[in-house]
């Protein structure tokens, strides 16, 4: 995986947040759990929607909503597109990503998208998924921060891999694009620009997205 795939780094660098620059999102008066929130999800609801997943090869903690504005919960939308259902749809200009239902509707994700100066448009397709797929440090890495050189030959799935439990590559004309849409565990950075063109679901978002994705599927990247 290459650097301008990689997200940003933090000063501790060899974990999940390695990669991931983001600031967290208050959701202020809330209220209590049951509440209505955005647009008529309780945020018990949301509880459960974003809950532990204790089956998992690495059991996955549940996300701490309070750090997820409202707006970015997983819903059905209306959503009119000519594209094909089961195509996805990223708005990195809004921080969303769209799996198109048909019939006018979408299942609508928030994301974290590209930072300024590596954000891309076009159309391109799943090349391949990986389940807790293994990360590689980029040389360009290596040579800002030779503590990364650990994980020259790969640093194996887990909680702690920056590419989380699903991986979905993105690929154009038969190669590998260097970018994915992955899974994250950190919900304060979705309504972000924090990577370097890849697209970061949270993992309970993720799951969902990648269990109705077959390889082959259109994925279209808007302009931001």
């Amino acid at each position: 995986m290459s650097e301008r795939a990689l997200l940003g780094s933090r000063p501790k660098l060899l974990n999940r947040r390695s990669f991931l620059i983001g600031t967290a999102v208050s959701l202020g008066g809330l209220g209590l759990a049951g509440c209505a929130s955005h647009e008529g999800m309780s945020l018990a609801e949301a509880q459960v929607l974003y809950g532990p997943v204790p089956r998992e090869k690495f059991p996955i903690p549940a996300a701490d909503i309070n750090k997820l504005d409202p707006k970015y919960f997983r819903r059905t939308v209306r959503y009119e597109t000519e594209e094909a259902p089961g195509t996805i749809i990223v708005d990195p200009g809004n921080y969303y990503v769209y799996r198109v239902e048909g019939e006018g509707n979408a299942t609508r994700y928030g994301a974290n998208v590209g930072r300024d100066g590596f954000r891309w448009s076009g159309d391109a397709y799943v090349g391949r998924k990986a389940e807790w797929a293994t990360w590689t440090s980029p040389k360009e890495m290596i040579q800002r921060q030779p503590e990364a050189a650990k994980y020259a030959r790969g640093m194996p799935g887990g909680l702690e891999n920056p590419l989380g439990a699903r991986t979905l590559y993105l690929y154009q004309n038969n190669r590998y694009t260097l970018y994915t849409i992955y899974a994250s565990s950190d919900p304060e950075t979705i309504g972000s620009g924090i990577t370097s063109g890849c697209v970061g679901l949270l993992s309970q978002d993720m799951l969902h997205l990648y269990a109705q994705t077959p390889v082959n599927t259109k994925v279209v990247v808007l302009p931001a």
